[in-house]
C-alpha cells in the first residue's frame, strides 16, 4: 500500500495536469474560448455604434469602458465567491451572469438605445470577469506549481480560438449588415427611414450575442455536472481550506508587499490596455491608410488574431527552453517598436506592423498572470482578483486613444499602445532578476 501511495504521488508530481483533473481542464478550456468570442465580437462595436448612432470615437469607445469596467467591478466579489465556496462555484456564477448579459442584447436591440447596449455589455462582462477570476487560478492548481505558468499559457492558447471566431462572427453577421450611408446622409434622412435602417443594423448586432448565450448554457450544464476531487472543490488549491472569516486588510498587505505581484498588477493594466487599443482601432487605421469598407478592413483584424492564435502555442513551446520573464521583456519591446513604426510610417507596411503586434501580445496576459501569482499560496484567490481588476486598462486607455484620434487622427494614436508596451517591458526586466522567473 505504501509503495502504491508513493507511486501515485510521483505520478501526480510529474503530471502536467493531475490525472483526476484532466476532464475539468478540458471543460475550462471551453471557457477560455468563450470569453475570447465575447471580447472580440465587442471590439468592432466601437466602429459599429459610432456609425449607427452617429457618435464621436470617444463616445463609441464607451463600449470598451463598459466591458472592461465590469471586469474591474466584479473581480473582487469573484474572489470572495472562490474563497467562501470553490473555483467551480465561481465559474458557474460567472457563466450564469454572462448568459444573462448575452440574452439582454435582445431587449437592447428592441429599445434601440445605446445606453441599453452598454448595460447588456456590462452584465455580460461582469459574468466573464467572475469566470476569468475563477478559471485562471483554477487552471494553475490543476498540476504541479512549477508548471503553473506554462499550463496557464496552454489554456490561454485556446482563448484566441475564441477571439478568431468572435471577429469572424462580427465580420460575417454584423459588419456586412451596416448600411453604407454616411453620417451626413443619415442626418438628412426622414426619421422613419433612419429608424428602419437602425433597426436592421441593431438586429444584426443582437443575433450573434443571443446565439452565444445558448452555447454558454450548454457549457454551464456540462461544468455543473462535472465531478471534482473533494479537496479541489472545497478549496480550489489542494490542501488549503477556506477560512470562515476573511481578513481582507491582512491579505491586501501581504499581496502589496510582494514586488512581483504589486508590479504585476501594473503590468497587466498596461498589457490589456495595449491589446485593447491595438485591436479596437485596427479597422479605423486600415480605413484611414488604405480606404475601403469596414468588412475589408476587418480582414486585417482577422489576420492579427490568427497570428495571435498560432503565437500562443509557439510561445507555450518556447517556455520549455526560455524563462518566461525574458520572453516577456523581449516581446514587449518589439510590440512598442512595431506600434511606433505604424505611427510614423502609415500605409500597408504600418498595417502589417500592427498585425505583427499580435505575435507579441500572445505571450503577455498569461505570463504576467503566472509570474505575479507564483508563490502566493492561500492569497492566490484574492491575488487573481487584483490581476483581473487590472483589466481596467482596457476600459481607460481606449478612451485616451479615442481622444487622440479625434484630435490627431488614427495613425498618430498608435503612440498610446507603444507607451503601454514599455511598461510591460519594464516588468519583464524587473522579474528577470529573480531566478525562478
Amino acid at each position: 500500500m505504501k509503495n502504491q501511495n508513493t507511486a501515485s504521488q510521483k505520478t501526480m508530481s510529474s503530471s502536467f495536469v493531475y490525472p483526476n483533473m484532466r476532464l475539468a481542464f478540458v471543460l475550462l478550456i471551453t471557457c477560455f474560448a468563450a470569453w475570447g468570442v465575447a471580447a472580440n465580437m465587442t471590439d468592432p462595436l466601437v466602429k459599429v455604434f459610432s456609425k449607427i448612432f452617429t457618435m464621436s470615437t470617444l463616445e463609441s469607445a464607451l463600449v470598451q469602458f463598459a466591458y472592461y469596467g465590469a471586469y474591474f467591478c466584479l473581480a473582487l466579489p469573484a474572489a470572495f465567491i472562490n474563497a467562501r465556496y470553490s473555483y467551480k462555484a465561481g465559474v458557474l456564477t460567472g457563466l450564469g451572469l454572462a448568459i444573462l448579459g448575452a440574452f439582454t442584447f435582445y431587449p437592447a436591440s428592441v429599445s434601440m438605445t445605446y445606453g441599453f447596449f452598454l448595460v447588456a455589455l456590462f452584465i455580460l462582462a461582469a459574468g466573464l470577469s467572475i469566470l476569468e477570476t475563477s478559471a485562471n487560478p483554477f487552471v494553475m492548481t490543476m498540476g504541479p506549481e512549477s508548471s503553473g505558468t506554462r499550463r496557464l499559457n496552454l489554456a490561454q492558447a485556446f482563448n484566441p480560438v475564441g477571439t478568431n471566431l468572435g471577429v469572424f462572427l462580427a465580420a460575417t453577421l454584423i459588419l456586412p449588415n451596416l448600411n453604407p450611408a454616411t453620417a451626413e446622409q443619415r442626418a438628412s434622412m426622414a426619421p422613419d427611414m433612419l429608424r428602419s435602417i437602425q433597426t436592421m443594423e441593431l438586429k444584426a448586432v443582437m443575433t450573434p450575442y443571443v446565439g452565444m448565450a445558448f452555447v454558454l448554457v450548454i457549457i454551464w450544464l456540462l461544468i455543473f455536472l462535472m465531478r471534482l476531487p473533494k479537496s479541489q472543490v472545497d478549496a480550489g488549491v489542494t490542501g488549503v481550506k477556506p477560512v470562515p472569516e476573511i481578513d481582507f486588510v491582512a491579505i491586501f498587505r501581504r499581496l502589496i508587499a510582494k514586488g512581483q505581484y504589486r508590479w504585476g498588477v501594473v503590468a497587466q493594466f498596461f498589457n490589456v490596455a495595449a491589446q485593447t487599443c491595438t485591436w479596437t482601432f485596427t479597422i479605423q487605421y486600415v480605413q484611414k491608410t488604405l480606404g475601403g469598407s469596414e468588412v475589408n478592413a476587418s480582414d486585417y483584424l482577422q489576420y492579427s488574431l490568427i497570428i495571435f492564435l498560432v503565437s500562443r502555442f509557439v510561445m507555450t513551446w518556447l517556455m520549455g527552453f526560455f524563462r518566461p520573464a525574458v520572453l516577456l521583456a523581449i516581446l514587449a519591446l518589439m510590440g512598442s517598436l512595431l506600434c511606433l513604426y505604424a505611427a510614423l510610417v502609415p500605409g500597408l507596411s504600418g498595417i502589417w506592423a500592427i498585425v505583427a503586434v499580435s505575435a507579441c501580445l500572445s505571450l503577455m496576459f498569461p505570463t504576467i498572470y503566472g509570474i505575479a501569482l507564483n508563490g502566493l499560496g492561500q492569497d492566490t484567490k484574492f491575488g487573481s482578483a487584483g490581476l483581473v481588476m487590472a483589466i481596467l486598462g482596457g476600459a481607460i486607455m481606449p478612451l485616451v486613444q479615442g481622444a487622440v484620434i479625434d484630435v490627431y487622427g488614427e495613425v498618430v494614436s498608435y503612440v498610446v499602445p507603444a507607451i503601454c508596451f514599455l511598461v510591460v517591458a519594464g516588468y519583464g526586466f524587473f522579474t528577470m532578476k529573480k531566478a525562478q522567473y
